[in-house]
């Protein structure tokens, strides 16, 4: 990242190609668990095949996805520290344990230990720190991991910030030792001891150098975006663990069957209103990556050759919107009944 300066922040938009980078598809070794909260576990994870392999360089903000032998697939924040030499020899990730999931995170609770193998694949960055003179930090619970490596790498090059951490108890949350030599920039902010985050007191007025970044339960994540609603555009950046709520079609009809042309490979779809256009494509058999299928991972982003896209992601931001040369195929669809993919 560059250095900081009073000019206005980086707030241009991200392409599919940057959002994933260089990326690692293959099987990693557990070098180490650790209890770092009431339920939650972080795992340090390195190549194993062989001394020499590394791991592809990544950037704060970037995630992976563990692919679990049940067939589940989830995407963790890499929270550990950022090479700034270029590829590393291992990864960390935390692990909430979210009993009322998808089971995901209780296997890996349950099963996964110093010296076992997991499938991943990344990284992929949806939430990149941009440069800026200041920045605002705002983390709930699990959501303080992808901001970890964003504040080493703010301190690093000497921008000003601060972090507004909650939580539900002080236990609850997460790597407060390795926050604690920031001093008075970081305020913990357990919620039984302190209530509902301030966020007027942290944020307080409109900024035009500052650049606010925002991880956590949805609540927390609309709580912030209300407020922020009156900051410059691109001022708020924010990565949701869930989808924000669904909206229907682009003029409230009923849903319609779509066209779908998939440009490189020679062939046009019928998705009918049932059908994803993901679940469309795979039954072709067209090979595409994807994940979540909630419209939150970035797994499936695909490019737009033609066509007007009723986005209903809850990844892309506005501008990405209006720019109309990308998608999300697992949750998106066509506004005017005819898309044309890179496919």
């Amino acid at each position: 990242m560059t250095s900081p300066s009073a000019a206005a922040p980086d707030t241009r938009p991200l392409g599919a190609s940057e959002r994933r980078g260089p990326e690692f598809e293959g099987t990693v070794t557990v070098l180490s668990r650790q209890t770092v909260a009431e339920g939650v576990v972080s795992l340090e994870l390195a190549p194993n095949s062989g001394d020499d392999e590394l791991l592809p360089p990544w950037q704060p903000g970037a995630h992976i996805d563990v692919v679990l032998p049940t067939g589940v697939t989830r995407q963790y924040s890499l929270c550990g520290p950022v090479d700034t030499a270029g590829h590393s020899d291992r990864w960390r990730v935390a692990v909430l344990w979210e009993p009322d999931g998808r089971g995901g995170s209780q296997w890996i609770h349950d099963r996964v230990r110093e010296g076992d193998e997991l499938q991943v694949r990344g990284p992929r960055n949806n939430f990149p720190l941009r440069p800026a003179a200041r920045y605002l930090f705002v983390g709930g619970g699990i959501g303080i991991t992808p901001l970890l490596p964003m504040i080493a790498e703010a301190e690093a090059a000497g921008a000003e910030w601060s972090l507004l951490y909650g939580g539900r108890t002080h236990g609850s949350m997460a790597f407060l030792p390795e926050l604690e030599g920031y001093g008075e920039r970081v305020a913990v902010r357990p919620q039984d001891q302190y209530g509902l985050l301030d966020l007027a007191g942290f944020l307080g007025d409109p900024d035009p150098s500052a650049l606010v970044y925002c991880c956590g339960p949805a609540g927390l994540i609309d709580a912030v975006e209300a407020y922020c609603a009156g900051w410059p555009s691109g001022s708020l950046n924010v990565e949701r663990f869930a989808a924000a709520a669904a909206p229907g079609t682009a003029d409230g009809a009923a849903e319609q069957p779509i066209e779908v042309e998939l440009r490189a490979s020679g062939m046009t779809l019928t998705v009918p209103p049932e059908l994803s256009v993901l679940a469309a494509v795979e039954q072709a058999g067209v090979p595409v990556l994807s994940s979540c299928e909630e419209g939150i991972c970035g797994s499936c982003e695909t490019p737009v050759l033609d066509g007007e896209v009723d986005h209903r992601d809850s990844l892309l931001t506005e501008d990405e919107r209006a720019a109309n040369d990308t998608m999300l195929i697992c949750v998106s669809r066509a506004r005017g009944g005819r898309l044309v993919l890179d496919l």
